[in-house]
């Protein structure tokens, strides 16, 4: 109940983050520094989505091989049956 409380920054806190942000880079420089936020953001995400596509692509790949190794198992035993 407790961690609830730390990751609380609404109210004072906030306004002070904000004024430091503020006094640090100046009221021109926000909005670039918000924009180069937004697009590391966006670029971050956009490499998230690619490595699960592609995990998700090789879990299929490898459900494939596995189910054509299966099968060429199955046929290879009904060969030596005959």
């Amino acid at each position: 109940m407790n961690t609830i409380f730390l990751f609380n920054f609404f109210g004072p806190e906030m306004l002070v983050i904000f004024f430091a942000i503020l006094l640090l880079f100046g009221g021109k420089k926000i909005p670039e520094l918000m924009r180069g936020l937004g697009r590391g953001i966006s670029e971050f995400n956009n490499a998230r989505r690619s490595l699960e596509n592609e995990l998700k692509e090789g879990a299929r790949e490898a459900e494939r091989k596995q189910i054509e190794r299966k099968r060429d198992e199955d046929e290879q035993a009904r060969e030596e049956q005959n």
